[in-house]
């Protein structure tokens, strides 16, 4: 299998998911805990819902802000869940794609 490219760009720098995880967990995790999941649900959710305003318009920086948004509290969920995002999406690698139907 090859190797799993999953990396996100910060500024100038090349990231792997699983250290912008690290660094949401950093920043946020001892706070997002004592929230709980239901309620950093509902601010992913809304965040979301930003998103597809955003995705409606032609504010080009406005839609990265809010895909940023989104994936900062997706990380945050995983982290309060215990979830390893990096080795969640390596479903998605490789040759047996679990999930998909051939077209």
């Amino acid at each position: 299998m090859p190797a799993l490219r999953t990396l996100v760009l910060l500024d100038t720098y090349l990231m792997h998911i699983s250290e912008f995880q690290q660094l949401i967990s950093q920043k946020y995790e001892k706070r997002d805990r004592q929230r709980g999941t239901p309620a950093t649900f509902m601010w992913f959710v809304e965040e979301v819902g930003e998103l597809a305003t955003a995705l409606v318009s032609t504010d080009q920086k406005n839609k990265e802000e809010e895909f940023a948004d989104v994936f900062a509290w997706l990380c945050t969920l995983a982290n309060i869940n215990d979830v390893d995002l990096e080795k969640a999406c390596a479903k998605y690698t490789g040759n047996n794609v679990k999930g998909f139907k051939p077209k």
